[in-house]
């Protein structure tokens, strides 16, 4: 069971949020705990940006509530059709993260038919729990998904080497082959959502500086080697053994993969500036993607099943490699940037 530090950060912000109602004499601190929950956010920057838009809606889910509460009383039907409309408006006003949230203020102020007195505790309460929520966020553990990602990309390589390592060979079990690939997708999946709010921010910033545009370059190129390297994998698992090969042909294969690998981890390297200055070149890796490719091409025998399946593997391995060739180049001109910037 994986524990981390959102899943303690929403126990302390419930925690918080029930103890300010305590502190503040609400009658019933439910709200605010629910509140709290719905507003844990993974980065500083989208939990105030939630913070704002939440506010928004709430006002004025509260404002259409507490009319709707005076004119249609609280049959269930009004409150139906209460919640139609603020959904309608919150999507216009492209504020779709915060319905839940909203119903719940929506529901809660209509239960009182209309009394404005408790239709404010009720707002009160959600405003406690999204404040708890901010709060913790920033003082407790702050998200540091910059840093996180970094580590990420290098486990994320760590389980991608592993399975290319032993994809060609045939040597892991297949169950077990199955279910680290199934994890490392997931792995990838998360890191491109962590890459979403990087972009996110990078969008909001009127100016952004040009060592952070460097840095997106950076993180994009990263995830999109990862991504090569999986689509590798995904296209040896679907095509690979179905196509009739000789002990060259997988010589061939396994080769040029290792040959990726170990590329791609020297690379790795170079971006933690753990290299020496001029110690690598992409050069030979581009003359010998292309070999491979064309090998791979020569190699096709019209005559035997499943020879364009071969070719699919290639040509996603050959992408691979030119994927990794781009990374070397962003690789190289961070390394000089940041020499440049220290002279």
């Amino acid at each position: 069971m994986a524990f981390g530090a959102r899943i303690l950060k929403t126990g302390m912000a419930v925690t918080l949020a029930l103890y300010l109602s305590a502190l503040l004499q609400f009658t019933s601190p439910v709200g605010a705990a629910i509140a709290a929950i719905f507003a844990m956010q993974p980065s500083i920057y989208r939990s105030w940006r939630y913070f704002l838009d939440q506010i928004q809606t709430s006002t004025m889910g509260a404002v259409i509530a507490l009319l709707g509460g005076m004119v249609l009383s609280n049959e269930p039907i009004a409150v139906g059709l209460v919640c139609i409309l603020v959904i309608m408006i919150s999507m216009k006003m492209n504020r779709a993260d915060t319905i839940g949230l909203t119903l719940v203020t929506v529901i809660s102020v209509m239960e009182a038919s209309g009394q404005w007195e408790f239709a404010l505790t009720r707002f009160l309460l959600t405003l406690t729990g999204i404040v708890s929520a901010f709060l913790i966020n920033i003082t407790v553990f702050p998200p540091k998904p910059r840093k996180q990602y970094i580590q990420q990309i290098e486990s994320v390589f760590t389980s991608l080497s592993l399975l290319l390592r032993t994809a060609v060979s045939h040597e892991m079990k297949e169950s077990v082959f199955r279910d680290e690939k199934h994890a490392l997708e997931g792995s990838i999946k998360a890191l491109a959502d962590k890459y979403g709010l990087f972009e996110e921010e990078q969008k909001q910033l009127r100016r952004a500086k040009y060592s952070q545009t460097r840095q997106m370059v950076m993180y994009k190129n990263l995830l999109s080697s990862l991504q090569k390297g999986y689509e590798v994998l995904e296209a040896v698992d679907r095509h690979y053994f179905q196509a009739e090969r000789t002990e060259r042909t997988d010589e061939l294969f396994d080769r040029h993969l290792e040959q990726l690998i170990k590329y791609h981890e020297y690379i790795l390297l170079k971006f933690e500036d753990k290299l020496k200055p001029g110690s690598s070149d992409s050069e030979p890796l581009g003359e010998d993607n292309d070999r491979f490719l064309q090998q791979a091409i020569e190699g096709y025998d019209a005559e035997k099943s499943g020879q364009l399946r071969l070719s699919v593997v290639a040509a996603a391995i050959y992408d691979y490699g030119y994927q990794l060739e781009r990374l070397d180049k962003v690789a190289d001109q961070i390394n000089r940037a940041s020499a440049d910037e220290k002279e």
